[in-house]
């Protein structure tokens, strides 16, 4: 059975969101397949700022998302790979949510808008690397009609990620 999903709405990140991503992401629950502990809030302010200057070159980024009152909960969208293991270069779609409001549909609806929104811009497949023990983000890939095309020993932890490709 398929579920009307919310209403989400994505706007590139602005400097304020940093504090509500700092904040969200201090979750150790949303945190759990990210390292585990939140990151600095400075770290959050150069990551919004990255994604304003991805927005501007690319024509996408990490947007912040909000929910039908304009509240910050999370961020979705893509960006090039930049590390120097896995699919370099290549752009990977991602996300991250507030804890309150998983399993309600909206990195799902948000997603859907950012596959649009990088196929609109030229983009002809994405990426998402994903902790392979990350149940809820590996059903969103399969919601996104995502492949399972490589699996891979995250550099750091030692656990197993998959990269999942979708052709756009």
């Amino acid at each position: 059975m398929n579920r009307a999903l919310p209403a989400v709405r994505l706007r590139v990140p602005t400097h304020e969101d940093a504090f509500a991503w700092h904040r969200i992401f201090a979750d150790p629950d949303v945190m759990e397949f990210h390292g585990g502990a939140p990151a600095e809030l400075s770290v959050y302010e150069e990551l919004t700022a990255r994604q304003r200057r991805h927005d501007a070159a690319l024509g996408f980024c990490l947007w912040s998302m909000l929910d039908e009152s304009g509240r910050v909960i999370g961020f979705t969208g893509a960006q090039p790979w930049e590390r120097d293991w896995g699919p370099t270069g290549e752009i990977e779609i991602g996300w991250r949510l507030a804890r309150e409001y998983w399993g309600q549909g909206f990195v799902t609806a948000a997603a859907r808008q950012t596959l649009e929104r990088v196929t609109a811009a030229g983009t002809k497949d994405v990426v998402a690397m994903v902790d392979a023990g990350n149940a809820r983000s590996i059903a969103v890939t399969q919601r996104l009609g995502m492949r399972l095309a490589d699996t891979f020993t995250i550099p750091g932890s030692g656990r197993e990620g998959h990269c999942y490709r979708l052709d756009l």
